[in-house]
């Protein structure tokens, strides 16, 4: 399979590639998804593993699945995310997502599944075809360290880049909790489509439900993404 930019991804892998090397840090990219598992429990505590990726749960590998992960200089988890390729069968996600949304909750304990809901956005019955789920999606919390420092978008950038090179998708799409929506988080890493209240998770202990955004890409999407010279965003979003 080949991708046709309408530029030149070469710019773009250059570029991200002297950003991290600036800031020593590495991405690794793998497909064991009990390595991934494991390296969650151990070394990302303020975050537990999300059902969607899941080994114990859904069948995960080289054919349909990535992690990606990036340490520090000193060997330090400092990022994380995950994507996976959705069957849909033909139909479109607002249909899949009405018969299997609890298979993306928060990754939070006492999710009432039973009273939470989604609701169709526009964009779920527009996505259809190949599709991949994004998510996963954390960077280490030291503040001006290794976040408000440009580093979401070349990470946000280099996961999507990857799910192009292995699926070629029609749609990537993903879930962002309201509270980090409203800070501009998708917009940060790369989406460009935001629709809100899709999923709204009913907590026990919490006096109002969780509520979330549908973020999405289509596959014009993601050209026009990859296109744009990192440099320029970088400055923005830092």
């Amino acid at each position: 399979m080949t991708i046709q930019f309408s530029g030149n991804a070469a710019p773009f892998i250059a570029t991200s590639r002297d950003i991290l090397l600036a800031q020593g840090i590495t991405l690794t990219i793998g497909s064991d998804f009990e390595e991934y598992r494991d390296i969650v429990e151990v070394e990302r505590s303020s975050q537990k593993l999300g059902a969607p990726f899941d080994p114990a749960i859904h069948e995960l590998g080289e054919s349909n699945a990535f992690w990606m992960i990036g340490r520090n200089e000193d060997g330090e988890l400092i990022h994380t995310q995950a994507s996976k390729r959705i069957r849909l069968g033909g139909q479109p996600l607002s249909s899949y997502l009405m018969r299997n949304f609890r298979d993306f909750p928060p990754p939070l304990p006492g999710v009432d599944e039973k009273h939470s809901r989604f609701r169709a956005t526009p964009g779920t019955r527009r996505i259809g075809g190949i599709v991949a789920y994004h998510g996963e999606f954390w960077v280490a919390p030291e503040k001006g360290k290794y976040r408000g420092v440009g580093l979401a978008p070349v990470f946000g950038r280099s996961g999507m880049h990857e799910m192009m090179m292995r699926w070629d998708p029609d749609w990537i799409y993903g879930f962002i909790l309201n509270i980090v929506a409203f800070k501009g988080f998708a917009a940060r890493i790369g989406y460009l489509h935001l629709e809100p209240s899709a999923l709204k998770w009913v907590v026990e202990g919490r006096d109002a439900p969780i509520d979330t955004f549908l973020t999405y890409n289509s596959r014009e999407d993601l050209h026009y993404l990859l296109d744009i010279p990192l440099d320029d965003v970088i400055a923005e979003a830092a």
